[in-house]
């Protein structure tokens, strides 16, 4: 059988070399992504896709825009991204919760203040 018989299912695995778990923590569909100031000169033997990764997280993005810009499945981002956190080319944190953002009572202030300025 070749390739395009196969269809959608050898890539994914030649993508990440037959893996189907991410190394580490899980990344949430939300979680921030961005390239590490550490990873520009540092590509060489990286895949086209870690690579394209990096391009598209110059600016922050989420895993769920990552998958849907590079038109591969959830899972396979996360194991690629993986492997890009494990050599220190990226930085993962989680999006701002609600309960993570000051309280609208210190936001006023913080306007008020600057008003008066």
């Amino acid at each position: 059988m070749t390739e395009q018989e196969f269809g959608p299912l050898l890539r994914p695995y030649t993508l990440t070399r037959g893996r189907t778990r991410p190394i580490g923590p899980d990344f949430d569909l939300m979680t921030i992504i961005r390239t590490a100031p550490s990873a520009y000169g540092r590509t060489d033997g990286l895949n086209p896709e870690h690579l394209r990764i990096l391009h598209l997280c110059r600016s922050p993005a989420s895993v769920a825009d990552l998958a849907s810009d590079l038109g591969l499945s959830l899972n396979v981002v996360r194991i690629l991204l993986s492997d890009l956190r494990e050599q220190g080319l990226v930085t993962a944190r989680p999006q701002a919760t609600v309960a993570q953002l000051p309280e609208e009572r210190i936001l006023r202030e913080v306007i008020q203040g600057l008003q008066a300025l």
